[in-house]
């Protein structure tokens, strides 16, 4: 998913410069080469996990870890978190910090708040409530709901995949072919 959710943030945002990390720095390695250069992106591997998202305006995370691997106290003001994976309840991409720092959005509450590990396990910690979710998608897209609020606030969306995303993008595919 990695090479589709860059070129995701910088069809939306002025990204030019990418790190990419992995467990396997060859893959790393391998990623940020096919990336480099395309769009006007700079992309290249490092093998620090931490000074990579120190300062990072975006982070995203599209992981089966069950560990986390997006640490709070790593986070500068100022990002945004975009987490894909962990999609069970024993998965985690981002600790307990990085939950309780960050203002956060899901796809859907009912999927994300009973499937995902990024916020299962805080819940059930007493970290946050579900009552902290401040949207979905569709409160999102409709204006219904603020996304951030002020410039350095932290904020977290947490995926676990819903039908009417799988939708978009066949109906986006289908008008492009």
């Amino acid at each position: 998913m990695s090479p589709y959710l860059i070129r995701a943030h910088a069809a939306v945002r002025p990204i030019s410069e990418v790190l990419v990390w992995n467990r396997t720095q060859a893959t790393a390695e391998r990623l940020a080469r096919a990336l480099d250069g395309k769009g006007g992106l700079s992309v290249r591997a490092t093998d620090d996990l931490e000074g990579g998202m120190r300062g990072a305006d975006v982070v995203s995370c599209a992981t089966v870890s069950d560990k986390p691997l997006v640490l709070g106290e790593w986070l500068t003001p100022g990002p945004h978190l975009d987490l894909v994976g962990a999609f069970r309840p024993e998965l985690r991409e981002s600790n307990d910090e990085a939950v309780r720092k960050a203002r956060f959005f899901v796809d859907t509450r009912g999927g994300t708040l009973s499937e995902a590990g990024d916020m299962v396990q805080p819940i059930e910690a007493g970290i946050i409530s579900a009552d902290d979710v401040a949207a979905d998608l569709f409160e999102l897209c409709r204006g219904e709901k603020a996304g951030r609020r002020f410039y350095d606030q932290i904020t977290l969306f947490k995926s676990t995949g819903t039908a009417i995303e799988d939708l978009a993008t066949a109906i986006h595919i289908f008008r492009k072919t």
